[in-house]
């Protein structure tokens, strides 16, 4: 083979053979990213799944036939360490979302960040005044995500994310495309979701209920003598007045043939006239009013301060597991039915109650400082909210089915708009309404367990590392690179 003597030849071929490798090497890269962007696969090899969707999640979003728009105004830089750490969190898991909805054209699922203060018109037409918010959105159909679902708690200390769960039910609900109703009873001089007074109206909850994708409407018995159909949740706000038989009677056949749901806020010193109702859910409510002297069973405005009783009860969980009181204003006795008839399909559970230094009053309408009267008064633990739940079982299948859910509360102006704000109240009506409208479902979606790693060096150990660190590495590159710069020079 002739060699090559000119040196101009000998230019033109490294520099074809440089122009040669650069395409090779563009080419290369082009197909991987080709590849990698048409014919991807991911793998999840954390111990958890951290960073993957179960199957049942994929599944639903598979099935998506809207957009999902889910607003983040979480601040990555926020002083509130719990706050930060959310944000890493639900940015990770939103982008999986994203990802698992890309090639869905019509149900695409995606994140925005909002800063509402550098954002605020933007922020005020959404309908968030309030940071560290997550709005999921579907059309006009809305949803709050707040902090407390992301995480389970156990003794003021995170365990386990849930935030899939969240997030999935969330999406679930907004893409639905008919909002569960809840009717707010009247006609009996009940509190109204209109009324704007701090100390019985409901204006704040209605706007509550509706930024969370409820619709919110007055029922009259009186009047109508049918509850409609679309009625998901029936709530007894504060009444009054006496409810008459016929009342009781669709209020009882709701519950029991239509497998209704009822929230019954019981304001202290008014016969109710459901007296039969409460018999045949397990349900005893006493004529008396809750006076409580433990010392920190007060406020500063005599409000009781009432802690949550179950912790394996969705209505109460959260609660207990931010160990969050509740503070209501007047109250009286609801409690299980001591001598309820036995009924394997009836459970009947107390959520709330006060302090053992507490009473019921029974001649609470006699004027004078109230104390309690041994052999009269009703001693002890009083219980405040009672859940009631009956599930039948379906012919001879080896599963119940969820009947009808009652939930009884011994006071009402603790949602009113003076209270509603105060502590844990906002958050245990809502639990409540979750509970009752079946938003408590859960998910085939396990929670991700928060593992947490902690390196523990004594200082001889630190003092090594840190010599190390700043001596060795450096002077083992130094020396390769002297290696390296003798031998080329050789």
């Amino acid at each position: 083979m002739a060699k090559i003597t000119s040196f101009r030849t000998v230019r033109w071929v490294r520099t074809l053979n440089l122009l040669a490798q650069v395409v090779l090497f563009v080419s290369l890269f082009a197909g991987l990213n080709y590849l990698a962007i048409h014919y991807g696969w991911r793998f999840d090899l954390t111990t958890n799944n951290r960073h993957s969707l179960s199957p049942e999640t994929r599944a639903y979003l598979k099935n998506l036939t809207q957009p999902v728009r889910v607003i983040v105004t979480l601040n990555a830089d926020s002083d509130n360490e719990q706050v930060t750490h959310a944000h890493r969190d639900v940015t990770g898991l939103l982008r999986e979302y994203g990802f698992a909805t890309a090639g869905n054209a019509r149900g695409k699922v995606t994140t925005e960040f909002i800063d509402v203060f550098q954002r605020r018109r933007e922020a005020e037409l959404l309908g968030i005044d309030q940071p560290n918010t997550i709005l999921v959105l579907c059309g006009d159909r809305r949803r709050v995500v707040g902090l407390d679902e992301l995480y389970r708690v156990e003794n003021q200390e995170k365990k386990a994310f849930r935030g899939e769960q969240a997030f999935t039910a969330a999406i679930l609900d907004v893409s639905s495309p008919t909002k569960k109703k809840i009717y707010f009873l009247t006609g009996h001089g009940e509190m109204a979701v209109d009324d704007v007074s701090p100390a019985r109206g409901l204006s704040a909850l209605d706007a509550e209920l509706k930024a969370r994708n409820f619709a919110v409407d007055s029922l009259d018995l009186s009047l109508s003598r049918k509850i409609p159909d679309d009625a998901a949740v029936l709530v007894i706000a504060g009444q009054q007045g006496r409810f008459d038989a016929a009342e009781q009677e669709l209020l009882r056949q709701y519950l029991s043939n239509r497998a209704g749901r009822i929230l019954a806020l019981l304001a202290p010193g008014y016969p109710t006239g459901l007296d039969d109702l409460f018999f045949d859910w397990g349900v005893l409510v006493d004529d008396v009013v809750v006076f409580d002297s433990g010392t920190s069973a007060q406020s500063e405005t005599g409000d009781l301060i009432l802690p949550a009783l179950e912790k394996d009860h969705p209505i109460t969980s959260s609660l207990l597991s931010y160990k969050i009181p509740l503070r209501f204003g007047l109250s009286r006795s609801v409690r299980p039915d001591p001598g309820r008839t036995l009924d394997t399909n009836l459970e009947v559970k107390p959520l709330v109650a006060t302090s053992e230094q507490a009473w019921g009053e029974r001649n609470y309408r006699e004027r004078g400082t109230p104390k309690y009267d041994v052999g009269v008064d009703m001693p002890g633990r009083i219980m405040v909210v009672t859940a009631s739940e009956r599930r039948t079982a379906r012919s001879n299948l080896p599963f119940t089915v969820p009947g009808g859910r009652l939930v009884t509360f011994g006071s009402a102006d603790w949602i009113a708009n003076g209270r509603l704000g105060v502590i844990g109240n906002l958050t245990f009506f809502m639990a409540a309404i979750n509970w009752t409208t079946d938003r408590d479902i859960d998910l085939n979606v396990p929670a991700r367990p928060i593992e947490k790693f902690q390196l523990a060096l004594s200082q001889e150990q630190l003092q090594r590392l840190r010599f190390s660190l700043i001596f060795i590495l450096p002077g083992l590159a130094a020396a390769l690179g002297i290696v390296v710069y003798i031998t080329r020079r050789n």
